[in-house]
């Protein structure tokens, strides 16, 4: 054994050029073609964020605390430690079961489960309760609970900024896993979700969010950027659902945009489940099998991101026609505009397409779904290695200035923000009514509730009534699922969001 070693290393040192095979076998060909750099990557989220820290950097804040501490054990109540925290409390949760729905109004509460020995404090919606979480204080964090059972949200954001949502476990919460709405500076990081009928990550008309690391499967949707703008979707490994990454704009809402979203590095694997949303809802038009679905979302960035396994397709760019149900909102852009794919895997997807997506197929005389597909044809887009993919639809995309958004390491920036009203300007009603009715009203299309258009259609000149009947709702359509009470909101905001609600005019 020491002369092998000894005649191999004798060999290495004979000018590293020795061949040990075949002596007549050719050298391999090494061609060297010179190519212009690629330029970097640029986007308005990035620029903000640089622009706000000097340079592009990991967040650097936290929810402040002011030292106090209050300990919520098994059989006591978390809200009624809401309720004696002051702003910057640190409330720890201990392991047990708590059966209710907290609301946190108050700016920087940190919200801390503590596992023992693998047992979590347990929040139990036992199939009645709506909520579990909500919060409209700014400066939150939501840590560590278990949560399951619910029949609306596990937690919810209601235009609240500056949140930290992570190491939570949620099992069965209904409608939404994670919601945070009209948010701004947020991340939703390592959560485990599962079950939901909607969205299990629902980022609603929201800037400057990171959904990273996250787990999701068993639901309608995995994660979902809706309305809103700088998103980072990354390290998340979304499967078994009946779509897995979703960036789209919902016609009807108040926020009429959605851009600059970076989907990368994520596995994105076997999404077929069959699709079990509410009938009507905008999700229930998802096709079953379906990776990625970027609708009338613009500038989106998808890289290196593992895609296979789903059934229908990779990933599809469409526009509005595929909501359906939808009404088409004037304000709102359909196109996905500028689209960008960049390296991906995307292995053995299409394999058993939907019947909508079968459809579509049987006009190109296809069977199987395509890795990448634009039912637009659209003719800003941009895509690098596109003979890598079987694709449809992207015969007018070109190669890609950049080859990587590495400038990017977080759309969330460095400081907290303003509240929304102070940032905004916006008075009591439209701020509750675009950081709670919005959440489930679109002006003329359906969501989880009706349409605003038939709830002035119902209420006319009775805001007293919309305010009523949102404290303590009941069900009135089969058509629908039950209304979440919106008790925790004082009379007078109640009755200012009934006010604009019956004010809008699209």
């Amino acid at each position: 054994m020491n002369k092998i070693v000894a005649v191999v290393g004798a060999l290495a040192l004979l000018g590293g050029g020795y061949y040990l095979g075949n002596a007549n076998q050719p050298e391999p060909t090494v061609i060297k073609v010179p190519t212009a750099p690629k330029a970097e990557f640029t986007s308005s989220g990035a620029d903000e964020v640089s622009a706000a820290s000097g340079k592009v950097s990991v967040r650097a804040w936290e929810t402040p605390t002011s030292g106090e501490v209050i300990i919520v054990k098994d059989g006591e109540s978390i809200q009624d430690a809401v309720k004696a925290a002051q702003p910057g409390a640190v409330i720890k949760v201990m392991p047990g079961t708590y059966k209710e729905t907290v609301y946190v109004d108050k700016d920087n509460i940190t919200l801390s489960g503590v596992i023992e020995r693998g047992a979590y404090p347990v929040m139990d919606g036992e199939g009645v309760r709506n909520d579990a979480v909500l919060y409209s204080g700014n400066g939150f964090t939501v840590e560590n609970l278990y949560i399951t059972k619910y029949k609306g949200n596990a937690i919810m954001g209601q235009a609240g900024n500056n949140y930290i949502i992570r190491n939570n476990i949620i099992v069965d919460t209904g409608v939404y896993g994670i919601f945070p709405q009209l948010g701004k500076n947020g991340i939703v990081a390592h959560n485990v979700i599962s079950g939901i009928e909607d969205a299990a990550i629902y980022v609603g008309m929201s800037d400057n969010v990171d959904v990273v690391y996250n787990q999701v499967f068993d639901s309608v949707a995995g994660i979902e950027i809706e309305n809103s703008r700088s998103a980072l979707v990354e390290g998340n490994f979304v499967y078994n659902n009946t779509g897995g990454i979703l960036a789209f704009i919902t016609p009807g809402l108040p926020i009429k945009t959605c851009s600059d979203v970076i989907i990368r590095n994520n596995f994105v694997v076997d999404n077929n489940h069959e699709n079990f949303a509410i009938p009507g809802s905008l999700v229930s038009n998802i096709p079953q099998g379906t990776g990625m679905l970027i609708m009338a979302c613009d500038d989106v960035v998808v890289e290196q991101n593992i895609i296979t396994g789903n059934e229908s397709m990779g990933m599809l760019f469409t526009d509005f026609s595929l909501a359906g149900n939808a009404a088409t909102d004037p304000d709102a852009d359909p196109r996905p505009n500028r689209p960008k794919i960049l390296n991906n895997i995307m292995r053995d997807n299409g394999k058993n397409p939907a019947p909508m997506v079968r459809a579509v197929l049987a006009t190109q005389m296809l069977t199987r779904g395509p890795d990448v597909i634009d039912t637009v044809g659209m003719d800003d887009g941009c895509i690098l290695n596109p003979e890598r993919y079987r694709t449809f639809g992207l015969e007018k995309y070109g190669d890609c200035e950049f080859e990587n958004t590495k400038t990017v390491l977080t759309y969330t920036l460095p400081e907290p923000v303003p509240p929304r009203v102070n940032e905004t300007n916006m008075d009591k009603g439209k701020l509750a009514y675009y950081g709670v009715c919005a959440g489930c009203h679109a002006y003329g299309s359906r969501m989880i509730g009706p349409p605003t258009q038939i709830i002035q259609a119902l209420y006319m000149d009775n805001p007293e009534g919309i305010a009523a009947y949102a404290a303590a709702p009941v069900r009135k359509r089969d058509d629908y699922p039950e209304m979440p009470p919106q008790g925790h909101l004082d009379d007078e905001t109640r009755l200012a969001a009934a006010k604009f609600m019956l004010g809008l005019t699209r």
